[in-house]
Parts: C-alpha cells; structure tokens; sequence
C-alpha cells in the first residue's frame, strides 16, 4: 500500500487569471434582517454579530473577460490506491478533483472550464471542487489568490500538503493540512483557524462542495428540519425534506434557486452526502466542531441554467453541499482573543442500498449513516485529527503565497513559526516596509495597498501629513468603523493634494447621492482611464437621477471602455431614463455581455422588460434566481 504525493499541471480551458484592482472594497456586507419563524436567540444573535462595515484592505479582483484558451495551472497531487486528490494552490487552495480510483469516477464538479465570475466578496470567483471560505458571508477574499503550499511528513512516512494563508479582513491565520493515509478509502483535511488578535474576533468558515448534478441526485443529511432562504423570503425553519409540498432532497427538481441550512440536532455526527440513481456519491463529514450542513441549488429555470452554463458551460450542472461553523451562512461566531479552532473533515465515495437511498426520509437518512460509520468510523475520524498533529516543519516549499503575512511578523503583529513559513515580503508590501524602517510612508501614486491593523494606524497617526499616507490613514480609521475621523482624513488628503483616490472614499461617505455624483466625476476626470472608477462614477450617477451627464462621459471614452459591457449596460440604462428606449432596443439587439453580471443582479432582465413589456427575456438576459 501507498500514498505519494508529487507536482503536477493542470491543462484546461481557461481564461488569464483575475487581477487586483487600484480601489479598495469600502462597503461592507448588509446587516442581516428578516429572521423568520423558527430561528432562536442563539441564532438571531449570530446574525446581527460581526457583520464588516468595510471589505478593507482587499481590492476588487477582476480584469477577466470570457474569452478562453488552453492554460496549464500548476497543482498538487495526493494519492492512494482509493483516491487521487488534485489541489490547486494557486487559486485559494481549492480541492479542484477526488477520483475514486476502482471505478474511475470522479465525485466532485470538475469543471470542465476555468471561468471566473463575480460572485465573491472582491468579484472573481470559479465554480468547482472544494472550496475553503474564512472569513465572512459569501466567497472569501482569497478564493482566487494564491495560497502558500509545501510539503509536510508524518512519522511514519505518510506525505501531507500543507497550505497556509493569512486573512487580512479579520486577521486571521488558516493553517490546512490535506493527507491520504496508505489504504484510506478517504481523503482527510485538517483546518486550524488561528486569531492572534488581543481582542475577540468575529469568524465565519464554510467548507463549499461542488457535486453533479442530475434529477435523480438525492442529497441527504441527519436532520429532519432546515434553515430555508430563497433569496426573496425571510429565513424560516422548515420540515426537511418535505418543503412547500416538494421533496427538496432532490435539487435537480427544484425549480427555483435555494438555501437549505440543516438543522443537525445537538450531539449527532455531522455529515452530508449526494448520492445518484444508484445510491452512490459523494460524502463529506467531519469532527463535532463544524456544525452546519447545506444544500444550494441554482434551479432548474431559466435563470438558474443560464447560471450553470455561464460559470461551467454547457452540460456541465451542478449542486453544492456544504460545512460551516455555524447553523446557517448569515451568521459569525466570536472567537477569543489567541484562541485557534481546529477540526477534521474527510472526503470519499458513499455506496448505499439505492432502495433505501430513494426511499423514506427516514429510511435513507439511517441507512447512508450506517454506511459511513462502516467507510469512516467515528473513532478514525477522531484517530486522523489526532494524527495531523504529527505533521512537523515543512520540508519543500511547493508554491509561494503573497508577502502580508511576512510583513505582519516584520512587524510584530503576527509570531514568527517554523510550522507555516511565510516567506519574505514582496514589492507589494514595500512602502509599508519604509514606513517601519524610516517612520514615513512614502509617497505613491497609484497608492501602496492598503493594510489594516492598530499598530499602522498609530505609526500614521504620528506622521501622516502628505495626500498619499492621510489617504492611508482615513483607510485605517474607516476600517476601524470611525467614519467621521476618516471624512477629515480623506479631506485633509484633498486639501493637500486633490487625488481620485481620497475624493473617491469622501463619496462614498456621504449620504447624499448628487454630493456623491459630484466628488466620483470629480475623481474620474482626475483619472479617465482607469476603468474601475469610470464604472463607479457611471452608478453615482445613476443613485443621483442624472442619466444626461452619464451619457456624456460615455461619449468621451475610449472605444475600448465604451463597448466594455459594464459601460453598455450603463449606456443602455441611462438612455432608458433619459427616455430613449430606441437606443435602448439597438443596444440589447447588438448585444450587452456582462462578464461582471453579479449573483443576484437583475439589471438586464429588469432592462429587457422595460422596453420589450410583455416579451420573455432571452436567456441570454436572464439571470434571475427567484422567478427565471
């Protein structure tokens, strides 16, 4: 018997990979309303905790369009005589493919294609495969950046992949030890979550799991009651799977895109698998300490397949089950200061009785359990999660991370480890570098990256008074939640130096959207080119009812940002309510591609109606979730 692990690439069809943008995410997530029937106190305290006023210091992830060629990407290789597991490190540590090697099979969505969307907390996101999400509600800051990976060894010879990260949101630091013993009929994965803050820290971790998708899929679970949210109604707890009079046990049957949180009653084994026509699939479980199980599925209207097809092409649908910390995605839990959370999940093929699969809730619920008590006994679980503690140093640096985590131990924020080798810092980190060499952060346009964390704050608050490090330092305050003390840094940034940058972070402040129209036109004359804030300036002045001076700045771009589909979809809606729908009409009819086109966004259907009433919407237009 073996397990070997070794380097590979991956040949797939692909576009360039995402790219970093100038303007960092000062939003942050809406605060959770709408807590129906059935939540409890515990819950509805999760849900209005910890929810981030700001994304900072991340900036949008984008620059990719849908044009696709043949990419090699580099990824990592575990094997066994069961299981090939394929990671790739690059793109957020994602468990890209789990064959079950006897039969061939694999049990995850393999995406055929390598397609980003906006569908993350900073844009760029892919569908497939295992995903590993820190940090807050949605698809986390690193989900297409690249982790640090390296190889580790057990004791007794067993090889492990090692991928390692550093959150900046909540400055948290992930540490994910992957490894398939000789003879396991299963891959394990170990994730410690580690805060090194002084202070409580809010924490939010979902284990996302692509699987195929067919009509006769079953998804089952220990539980007999869920969390449901449609995107339209208010979170409730339901009867599972027996839902508004549907089976929803089976997401290939649904027709409307869904959240099914199941409600595991306390003290049972957490797990969750999607089993075929023949009783066999995917099953992940885990130690006690993940707690939460889902069921997503897209729907099978017309919206919800021109999502499968807009994020893996053709025939290529899928569902997601998925493992959290929490009871449902909304919520975050608190961490203590210095604490680190641990726990093992485990990844492997599940054959059942298909009579029984197919059978009663009941029925097929006991008998996929009993199943995987046979294929991953409860004590071997609990064995593997021990055993991870023998993975020492790492002996061979497979692929290189990005340098905040080493410029965080420069620093002294962040303990200096020989278990999670950081690297050295980058040109990306070198004017914050300056700054504790020489105590002044040097001037930098386009500006430094931004950083957060108290110990920035107070070598700025000492000596900020160029444009560029007041600009920082309103960053830092707005990250820190203190609005008003960061409107006076952005203006005292003005008033030294006028920049896009610092005008762009006072619009975005103030509650009145013409002051806000006024300051992002302001901004985009200073930079006409950048592209990112001519979209923004483009939405100030749509909030603002001022479609006229929209249209005109559309006039005076380039050709190149003028056909972007962003800017058309900007043109199209500007016309609409300057009431020239026949401008409206000709653009639709030469076409309007969104390459951005949010989850949830209605823009070019609502846009489709308006001017075509009465006419279905294309589906080429239609990315409703709730009603296409």
């Amino acid at each position: 018997m073996t397990s070997t692990l070794r380097t590979d690439l991956l040949r797939i069809d692909g576009t360039p990979d995402p790219v970093g943008g100038t303007l960092p995410i000062l939003h942050g997530l809406p605060r959770q309303t709408g807590a129906g029937a059935g939540v409890d106190d515990e819950m509805r305290r999760n849900l209005a905790y910890g929810v981030p006023d700001t994304l900072l210091p991340y900036t949008r992830q984008g620059g990719y369009d849908r044009v696709r060629a043949e990419r090699e990407l580099p990824c990592v290789v575990l094997e066994n005589e069961h299981v090939t597991a394929t990671f790739l490190p690059s793109l957020g540590g994602r468990l890209w493919s789990l064959v079950h090697r006897p039969g061939g099979r694999e049990l995850l969505h393999r995406n055929p294609i390598l397609q980003p969307a906006n569908l993350a907390l900073r844009d760029a996101w892919l569908a497939g495969g295992v995903e590993w999400n820190l940090g807050t509600t949605g698809h986390w800051p690193l989900t297409c950046e690249p982790l640090h990976a390296a190889r580790v060894t057990a004791p007794d010879g067993t090889p492990g992949l090692r991928m390692y990260a550093f959150e900046r949101l909540r400055r948290l630091v992930l540490r994910m030890d992957a490894w398939l013993p000789a003879g396991s009929p299963v891959l394990y994965v170990r994730i410690a979550v580690h805060n090194p803050s002084p202070a409580e820290t809010p924490v939010y971790w979902w284990s996302n799991i692509a699987v195929p998708e067919d009509r006769d899929v079953r998804v089952l679970g220990p539980a007999d009651h869920a969390f449901h949210c449609d995107y339209v109604s208010d979170l409730r707890r339901v009867p599972f799977p027996q839902v508004d009079g549907a089976d929803r046990s089976y997401p290939g049957r649904a027709l409307r895109a869904a959240d099914y949180f199941l409600d595991l009653p306390a003290g049972r084994r957490p797990w969750i698998a999607a089993l075929d026509r023949a009783g066999t699939g995917l099953v992940q479980t885990s130690t006690a300490r993940l707690r939460g199980r889902k069921l997503f599925c897209w729907g099978t209207g017309t919206g919800g397949r021109h999502w499968q097809e807009w994020l893996s092409g053709p025939g290529a649908g899928y569902l997601e089950i998925q493992a959290g910390l929490a009871r449902t995605q909304l919520e975050h839990l608190p961490m203590p200061a210095g604490a680190t959370w641990s726990w093992t999940e485990a990844y492997g093929l599940l054959q059942v009785d298909p009579v029984a699969v197919h059978g009663s809730w009941e029925g097929a619920r006991q008998a996929a359990g009993e199943a995987l008590d046979r294929l991953v006994p409860p004590l071997e679980l609990e064995r593997a999660d021990a055993f991870a503690e023998r993975f020492g140093e790492p002996e061979e640096v497979l692929s290189p991370g990005d340098g905040w985590a080493a410029l965080e131990i420069e620093a002294g924020a962040l303990p200096l480890s020989p278990l999670l080798p950081f690297g050295a810092p980058t040109a990306a980190q070198e004017p914050w570098r300056r700054l504790l060499g020489t105590g002044t952060l040097p001037v930098c346009d386009p500006p430094a990256e931004p950083v957060t964390g108290a110990h920035w704050r107070l070598l700025l608050e000492d000596s900020a008074t160029d444009w560029h490090a007041l600009y920082q330092l309103g960053l830092l305050r707005l990250a820190a939640g203190e609005r008003e003390s960061a409107r006076d840094a952005f203006e005292r940034s003005v008033a030294a130096q006028a920049s896009p940058w610092a005008l762009r972070s006072l619009a975005l402040l103030t509650p009145d959207p013409q002051e806000a129209a006024d300051l992002l036109h302001s901004a985009h004359r200073l930079r006409p080119e950048l592209r990112e804030l001519t979209i923004e300036t483009l939405e100030s002045l749509r909030r603002a009812g001022r479609p006229a001076d929209a249209l005109a700045l559309i006039a005076d771009l380039s050709p190149a940002d003028r056909a972007h589909g962003r800017i058309r979809l900007a043109e199209a809606e500007a016309a609409h309510a300057s009431g020239d729908d026949d401008l409206v009409r000709r653009l639709l009819a030469e076409g309007i591609r969104v390459d951005t086109m949010r989850e949830g966004e209605l823009s070019l259907d609502t846009l489709w109606l308006a001017v075509h009433p009465g006419t279905p919407v294309p589906p080429q237009y239609d990315f409703r979730m709730a009603d296409g």
